[in-house]
């Protein structure tokens, strides 16, 4: 059986996709590690920081598949919708996806470096770029498997409309290695109370997402079988 490749940025989205899609711990493994199927599923960290250590264990892999949630820029798009682009820019880089039967492709995703903080700041990269969504890690990952000689794909889930950004501190729960610290998250209730509806909206996005996220990853995993 050859393998698909699963890589999500957090642990947070790697837990929620095992569970949706009944994958398992990979027993040992001092990261997040999910198995089931056909399908392999790690956790590299923002920006995939870690994925070329943490892929390392995959063999026979026959495909390589940006998963998680994004952030909308379109207007149009709310919780829970389905990214999958043709395209993933980054700066001046562009890169195309490959076609899967299983999901229709549509558009561009746009890779940042730092949180899009503000819907302003989400306003502005939808006039300059035309892109749908945007992510920290996808753009890293292609150019990873492309230097492989593997195919890439992207599936993505909105997990905050264009009218919301993600704040600083939120985003700053999360560690290098896509672990959430809890004491921090606690901290930044505990200093700023506004942050509490904020993250509860967040997290509902992101539940919405990944289960998006899953159902079309359970449909590829069906035909690797």
């Amino acid at each position: 059986m050859t393998r698909v490749l699963v890589v999500t940025a957090v642990d947070l989205e790697a837990r929620g996709l095992a569970r949706h899609l009944g994958l398992t711990r990979v027993p040992g493994s001092e990261w997040p590690h999910y198995r089931g199927g056909a399908l392999d599923l790690v956790c590299a960290g923002p920006r995939a920081t870690y994925l070329d250590v943490r892929a390392a264990g995959v063999a026979s892999t026959s495909l390589v598949i940006s998963a998680g949630v994004c952030g909308a820029l379109s207007p149009d798009l709310t919780e829970g919708d389905l990214i999958v682009p043709a395209v993933v820019v980054r700066a001046t880089q562009r890169h195309a996806t490959v076609a899967l039967p299983e999901l229709r492709r549509a558009g561009t995703l746009l890779t940042v470096d730092e949180i899009v903080a503000t819907p302003e700041q989400k306003a502005r990269l939808w006039v300059e770029t035309g892109a749908l969504a945007c992510d920290m890690e996808s753009a890293p990952i292609v150019e990873w498997a492309a230097a492989r000689g593997l195919r890439t794909a992207v599936v993505r889930g909105v997990s905050d409309r264009a009218s919301r950004g993600v704040s600083a501190d939120l985003a700053a729960v999360v560690e290098p290695d896509g672990r959430v610290r809890t004491t921090r998250a606690v901290r930044v209730v505990l200093s700023r109370p506004r942050a509490i509806p904020e993250a509860m909206m967040l997290m509902s996005g992101t539940n919405a997402a990944l289960k998006s996220v899953a159902a079309a990853l359970g449909r590829i995993a069906r035909t690797h079988a």
